[in-house]
């Protein structure tokens, strides 16, 4: 779940819209399979879903 900065807990699967997976993700649809620039080096995701 992609939620505002104020919100954001990694623990309960809450991802900041500011942080690099959160920005990267924004503006996709499901289905979309998206890469992530992360420190750690490109990471490829799937929007799974929609809501």
């Amino acid at each position: 779940m992609i939620v505002g900065p104020t919100e954001s807990s990694p623990a309960e699967g809450k991802i900041s819209l500011e942080s690099c997976v959160g920005s990267a993700l924004m503006g996709h649809k499901e289905g979309d399979e998206v890469d992530v620039k992360a420190p750690a080096g490109v990471i490829k995701y799937q929007i799974v879903s929609v809501q």
